[in-house]
């Protein structure tokens, strides 16, 4: 299973790499500082010819595997994908999707693999999770990134063919806070490499897995700096053992591990980057890897628009098809509109991602954010269409002679997709954190009491020459002429919103940091709402280009593209209404306040009258000595 990601994480990233990063232009990031840059995402990067040949032929060799060797009812009913299946997909190259071709892979875009996770992932969710989880975070993207030659050399081959990976990050009581991790890798005396202890939970294909990623820190000592390192580790070593396969409500097919590690000699030589350096190499890993997440949901959307359309036009009630009646009608214009919103902002971001001229860190985290939160809708409204046929498993609605919709299913495995590769909450946290950092770093150095008042003078200055800059754009939008994005034609009004609503973010988030000040950054339900309208914006602005983008790459679906994009701008402009409304008008506060008295034991009596069947025990099996009650307090 993928790893969450936290702030503190992101704090990990030094502030030189930080800046050497945003020398790139960001679409998504400079959406919360008001400039709204279109033309980063418009028009569209054009595919390659060659490369949309190759991604087409093995899009098709895919779907024979699927057909051929892959039943979605029997992994479901064996918990299990059969080795069958496996060796099928490692065939056609399925495992090298991402890897260059003179490494053995394929060398596919992120485009076409996103579109092979799409195909495979509306199969069965277990499919894409596997491939996802071995090429999008395992073995060869880290090395890819980091590796040196030799290591690209020695294991991308083997990971592109027939080697399956896992990505071990995750520990017990480790999750969102890496700091904590308790895995070691010391040094051995000769400096030939490493002793590896510890144990890592949640490793997706980490029961079968050949070779891992694994992170654990080195301790410092003359001639090591120390620090959260990553090793590629094979499974053969001794000293590794698979203790548990973990079992969930969904991906039922997914061989995920708890796996211990003792005194597991690792050769220096595999260690990837420096020491130290193994945050840089997960967070950067994740940057392009979590674009896997926003395909899967898109094949979710997907299946919900052919299921809710084969439905609502077969099942009649009160003498007509239930999609004539209109509370099944406005659920089915959700769901096709959100499954096209939600492929647009994957589309977008994953040409960005191949185009290789932007930063896509946000882009791809409001990807995977919006996502998985308008997916999981999207599944839900499915299941009220359908039903009690919604409720019931696939087997049964064949055993009885109906076509056997896997909609329970569906929704099962789609609800991890909001706590996968970063939870939907630590998104919001890192998305702030790395989207509107110059405006909290500005208001932070001013209001920090422990910053000396000649620096405070010096920061201001700062921050005035930097407003200076933004400002004029912020309150007047100077530089845009009336009437513009006409190009866009019915569209340009959903445009010229988005650059408003740009402008109108980025003065919300001035006042914010007006009224909460130096607290701003613990007020965890502010800035998500930042963070959501901000998504919204991104996908409004997405669905227009995608739109424009399927127009002249596609004539025949111009039309039709415009009437989605069109009711999906107007959904979302919905929802941003909302947000903007609950920043200043919530109960916030009152909810914090009553769920500290819950923890201390107030409201107890609310727990009587009923019988726990999960009986005693700890919740988590370590935690550390102390805590910070006051670590995430919003006053």
């Amino acid at each position: 299973m993928a790893t969450n990601v936290s702030e503190r994480e992101a704090r990990e990233v030094t502030e030189a790499a930080r800046e050497k990063e945003w020398k790139l232009p960001s679409f998504g990031r400079g959406l919360f500082m008001g400039d709204f840059r279109l033309d980063l995402i418009h028009p569209q990067p054009t595919l390659d010819p060659d490369s949309v040949q190759k991604g087409d032929r093995f899009l098709e060799a895919l779907r024979r595997v699927l057909l051929e060797h892959v039943d979605p009812l029997a992994i479901e009913r064996d918990d299990k994908i059969p080795e069958e299946a496996i060796d099928a997909l490692k065939e056609i190259g399925a495992l090298g999707m991402k890897v260059p071709e003179r490494y053995g892979g394929l060398g596919l875009s992120q485009v076409h693999y996103n579109r092979a996770l799409v195909l495979a992932g509306a199969w069965h969710a277990s499919i894409s999770t596997l491939l996802s989880a071995h090429q999008s975070i395992g073995v060869a993207e880290p090395l890819q990134l980091f590796g040196t030659e030799e290591q690209k050399q020695k294991w991308l081959p083997l990971v592109s063919a027939t080697h399956i990976s896992a990505f071990l990050l995750t520990e017990p009581d480790v999750g969102s806070d890496p700091a904590r991790m308790g895995s070691t890798a010391t040094p051995t005396q000769d400096g030939s490499g490493y002793r590896l202890n510890g144990r890592k939970l949640w490793a997706t294909n980490g029961v079968i897995a050949d070779v891992v990623v694994v992170m654990a820190t080195v301790p410092k000592s003359e001639g090591h700096r120390g620090g959260i390192s990553s090793f590629v580790v094979p499974c053969d070593s001794e000293g590794i053992t698979i203790e548990t396969r973990n079992r969930f409500m969904g991906l039922r097919g997914i061989e995920n591990s708890q796996t211990s590690f003792e005194d597991v000699f690792v050769p220096a030589e595999n260690r990837i980057g420096r020491e130290g350096q193994g945050l840089k190499v997960a967070l950067s890993t994740l940057n392009t890897g979590r674009l896997a997440l926003p395909a899967i949901c898109v094949a979710a959307g997907k299946f919900a628009t052919k299921a809710s359309r084969e439905f609502a036009r077969e099942r009649v009630q009160w003498g007509q098809p239930v999609g004539k009646h209109d509370a099944v009608a406005q659920k089915i214009a959700f769901i096709a509109a959100s499954t096209f919103g939600m492929e647009a902002v994957l589309d977008v971001s994953s040409r960005l991602a191949d185009d290789k001229k932007n930063d896509i860190r946000i882009e791809a985290a409001l990807a995977k954010l919006y996502a998985s939160e308008l997916g999981w809708k999207v599944v839900d409204e499915l299941m009220q269409v359908r039903g009690g046929r919604g409720y019931e498993t696939a087997e049964s609605l064949k055993a009885r002679g109906e076509k056997p919709v896997p909609v329970e299913q569906v929704m099962r495995d789609m609800r991890i997709n909001r706590v996968f590769e970063g939870s939907t909450e630590i998104m919001h946290l890192l998305i702030a954190r790395e989207a509107v950092d110059q405006h909290l770093q500005v208001a932070g150095d001013i209001l920090d009491p422990e910053v000396a008042l000649k620096d405070k003078v010096q920061v201001a200055v700062q921050a005035a020459e930097f407003y200076a800059k933004w400002l004029p754009q912020l309150v007047t939008g100077q530089g845009r002429r009336p009437g513009s994005y006409d190009q866009f034609g019915p569209l340009a009004g959903h445009v010229r919103f988005a650059e408003r609503t740009a402008r109108k973010l980025a003065r919300s988030i001035f006042y914010a940091m007006g009224r909460y000040q130096a607290g701003l950054e613990k007020k965890q339900a502010v800035l998500g709402r930042i963070v959501d309208i901000g998504a919204e914006v991104f996908a409004i602005a997405a669905a227009v280009v995608y739109a424009d983008t399927l127009r002249k790459e596609h004539p025949e679906r111009g039309e039709e593209a415009v009437e989605l994009a069109d009711l999906f701008a107007k959904q979302a402009r919905r929802r941003i209404d909302v947000l903007f409304s609950a920043l200043w008008a919530n109960d916030d506060d009152a909810n914090y306040k009553l769920a500290q008295q819950v923890l201390r034991g107030r409201h107890t009596w609310l727990e009587e009258g009923f019988l726990d069947p999960s009986g005693d025990g700890p919740m988590i099996a370590q935690q550390p000595d102390s805590v910070d009650d006051r670590a995430t307090a919003p006053g």
